[in-house]
């Protein structure tokens, strides 16, 4: 069994209380940081773990807190990136709502060592009942004189504050994230300057996932140097999985990164293979936003090499063969899915999702899933084919944020892979009714 840093106490009875969270070890990272560190050997620590981002894009995260501008006079804010909204991606609403301590002990050593004495946590709208388990959570930190004046005694203050958003995908982006926060239209701002030189309210800011803040506490505890060894090269320490699809244990599971793809989906310590006794037909490894890869390129890379949960062996071969670990969100489809009807909801989520400030992104999707409808309703051509693929191209590389991309990548890859398909639907001029499940037809009619 892999090595749990995260949740390996999940499943004790009120973890998400502090005075049980404080009974299994709790809050000692606050502690050791505060009390016999300094902030810049917590972001050494941090910087020695090689640990990544882990909601979707995978940058150092030392490296990133490095960046942080520090003029004199001049606050400096921490910002929790809770809005969750990628389709397939669960794993930070679990953390939250099961054991919410850990993220804000996680907030706590890290505003530590940022030098930030205020710190948000923006929680998706509709996670709506998990912000009210951490902000329970947070009453009982001030209780207990882990938030507030001089924590532990120390000369630390620090004050932590639950944002809930309202509903937008786009402001899981984070300079729309900050727009929000600011309580503007959740529009993502044009880089540079980077938030950790002009971010929330134009202050220095550090904007980190769920998931990253919550893994700076084994890394204090074990240090830096001893989290690095759990992994493999640049891919180090545990990573959640919200796993889903055709499977028969779907959940959250903490992974070493490293282990083969292979033993994620069919080990019965994780999902547990295809239900039904199907085989697999595809896979989305990182969230509705990476490209999708059929069995035989999720199993093995284009070089016949075992595919390992890791950022680099799942990119093995660029987009031509490979795809991204994303946010972790693993999304198994089997042998009996459509692969057009499902690239159709993820179209139509992203289109909807757009915030519309540029014209590739606005345009480009809505006429994606135009073009996608037109397969399910028995009206398409083979020539569709070739206009859904010229679209997308004209997307990728030209707009201010990553969502036209994240609708681009799909289709490219579901064409790339899964051409057959589309050119099968156009021949056959087959209907499929896809309005019993299609919500967002109740906003459009």
């Amino acid at each position: 069994m892999g090595k749990k840093l995260l949740i390996h106490n999940d499943k004790v009875a009120g973890i998400e209380t502090l005075e049980v969270y404080r009974a299994h070890g709790g809050y000692a990272s606050v502690e050791k940081a505060l009390k016999t560190m300094t902030p810049d050997q917590v972001t050494d620590e941090v910087k020695k773990s090689g640990l990544r981002g882990r909601g979707g894009a995978g940058f150092p995260t030392g490296m990133k807190w490095s960046f942080l501008a520090k003029p004199e006079g001049v606050p400096r804010y921490l910002v929790c990136n809770a809005d969750e909204s990628e389709p397939g991606t669960f794993k930070d609403r679990y953390l939250m709502e099961v054991i919410p301590h850990a993220l804000i002990e996680g907030m706590i050593t890290s505003s530590y060592a940022l030098g930030a004495k205020t710190s948000y946590i923006y929680i998706r709208g509709e996670y709506f009942y998990v912000a009210r388990i951490v902000e329970k959570a947070l009453a009982e930190c001030y209780a207990a004189g882990l938030l507030g004046q001089n924590i532990l005694g120390t000369d630390f203050s620090h004050d932590c504050y639950v944002q809930v958003g309202g509903g937008a995908y786009i402001c899981g982006e984070e300079t729309a994230l900050l727009e929000s926060l600011e309580g503007k239209r959740g529009n993502p701002r044009i880089k540079p300057p980077f938030p950790a030189v002009a971010g929330l309210w134009g202050c220095p800011t550090v904007v980190n996932n769920v998931e990253t803040i919550a893994a700076v506490c084994p890394i204090v505890m074990m240090g830096g140097e001893e989290y690095a060894k759990i992994g493999i090269g640049k891919s180090t320490g545990t990573k959640l999985i919200s796993a889903s699809g055709h499977i028969n244990k779907p959940g959250v599971y903490e992974i070493e990164l490293g282990i083969p793809v292979e033993e994620f989906i069919y080990s019965e310590e994780y999902c547990g293979g295809i239900r039904n006794g199907k085989k697999m037909k595809a896979v989305v490894a990182g969230g509705s936003s990476v490209p999708i890869l059929p069995t035989e390129l999720i199993l093995k890379t284009a070089k016949g090499e075992p595919r390992l949960m890791t950022y680099e062996s799942l990119a093995d071969g660029g987009f031509a063969t490979g795809t991204m670990l994303g946010s972790g969100g693993f999304i198994v489809m089997d042998e009996d899915t459509s692969i057009v009807k499902n690239l159709f909801t993820f179209t139509r989520f992203y289109h909807h999702e757009s915030c519309g400030q540029c014209s590739p992104c606005r345009e480009g999707t809505g006429w994606m899933e135009k073009i996608l409808k037109k397969f399910l309703n028995g009206t398409a051509n083979e020539s569709d084919v070739e206009l859904l693929w010229d679209i997308q191209s004209k997307i990728e590389g030209k707009t201010i944020c990553p969502l036209g991309e994240a609708a681009a990548w799909p289709v490219a890859a579901a064409i790339r892979h899964f051409k057959h398909e589309f050119l099968e639907i156009a021949k056959s001029k087959k209907f499929v009714d896809v309005s019993h499940y299609d919500r967002l037809n109740l906003i459009r009619r």
